[in-house]
């Protein structure tokens, strides 16, 4: 029986503590180191665990990873570690970029410069477009010319490359470098199945992003532009994502799914059967490993002493609710540490 054991004043700005200053009690919030340190622990000890774990899925795909979104666990992952090509589904960080920089209402003239390889939503030099309707051809259509439109538009395309890597820095992609907002094949272009996934975790927290992706069909500026996304349709909370393709990279795709309150990210690259497998995936993170409720929002924890206080006791009350994956053969054991 494998044990997953962890902090929770650490796992979230979440665990009131109380402090005894001059006879009076506080309520405060635990240090941020604290809840990095333990929140570190808790994924590394997950991770060793996973990999004892995990069953063989028989996929398809040369990189796979299945991660649970909430609490950054990895609950099935092959060659997750390895830098590949990553195609179009580099376009989640383009959108990501693009909204940080610019409204869905903004308005961008469309260049010649704009007019690139590869898919196309067919803009039209000079043309008018809103953000929005580029996002839309960006994420349903594969536009290259899209991206290289927002990323002309949003500051110029050297500035969003590099805001585009500063991002990819500040979520952990350790081993992900962009060269290029469409993702056109290049050497210095290539990321991992488990980079991709935090990309997406933290994708599927942008409402707007996440509204746009999930979209099946939209006509916007004339045009009408339909979600070729399978899993869409065939997976039970499935909110899309990114598919893609190139020669150097084959087909590639990263999605997300919501059930009962969670949320998991697929990924596989180099995946001739991509649609079964994450198909596979899904069953097998929803089935494996359901989610253990740990602390519920208000809910009182444990009772701390207070030394000079108003009263001996005071409770600590969960500021945030928190549940984790908890596969066959493990328990969850749950420590309360107070930062003193």
């Amino acid at each position: 029986m494998m044990i997953m054991r962890g902090f929770f004043c650490a796992l979230f700005a979440g665990i009131l503590c109380l402090e005894s200053i001059g006879g009076f009690c506080r309520q405060g919030y635990v240090s941020e180191g604290i809840r990095e340190q333990a929140t570190h622990l808790f994924h590394e000890t997950a991770e060793k665990e996973a990999g004892q774990l995990q069953e063989d899925l028989h996929l398809y795909a040369q990189a796979a990873v299945l991660l649970d979104a909430d609490s950054g666990r990895v609950l099935y992952g092959k060659n997750e570690e390895t830098p590949m090509a990553m195609a179009s589904t580099t376009k989640i960080m383009t959108a990501l970029v693009a909204l940080e920089r610019a409204s869905p209402t903004d308005v961008i003239t469309v260049k010649q410069k704009h007019m690139t390889e590869g898919s196309s939503m067919y803009l039209r030099p000079g043309e008018r477009v809103t953000v929005e309707e580029l996002l839309y051809g960006l994420l349903l259509c594969f536009g290259n010319d899209a991206a290289e439109a927002l990323a002309d538009g949003c500051g110029g395309t050297a500035s969003f490359v590099r805001r585009m890597n500063g991002l990819a820095g500040e979520l952990g992609m350790e081993d992900t470098s962009f060269e290029n907002p469409s993702g056109l094949d290049g050497q210095a272009h290539y990321s991992t199945a488990r980079d991709m996934a935090r990309l997406a975790a933290y994708a599927a927290g942008n409402h707007t992003f996440v509204r746009l992706c999930s979209t099946r069909s939209v006509t916007i500026g004339g045009r009408t532009m339909t979600n070729h996304n399978r899993l869409l349709r065939a997976v039970p909370g499935c909110i899309g994502m990114k598919t893609g393709y190139t020669r150097a990279a084959g087909r590639t795709l990263v999605s997300a799914a919501e059930r009962d309150g969670r949320r998991l990210v697929a990924v596989t690259l180099q995946d001739g059967n991509d649609w079964a497998d994450h198909q596979a995936l899904y069953e097998y993170g929803f089935s494996a490993y359901p989610a253990r409720r740990a602390a519920t929002l208000g809910r009182v924890l444990e009772w701390a002493e207070v030394e000079d206080g108003l009263s001996k006791t005071v409770p600590l009350v969960a500021a945030d609710s928190f549940a984790w994956p908890v596969g066959q053969g493990e328990t969850l054991e749950t420590e309360i540490r107070l930062d003193r």
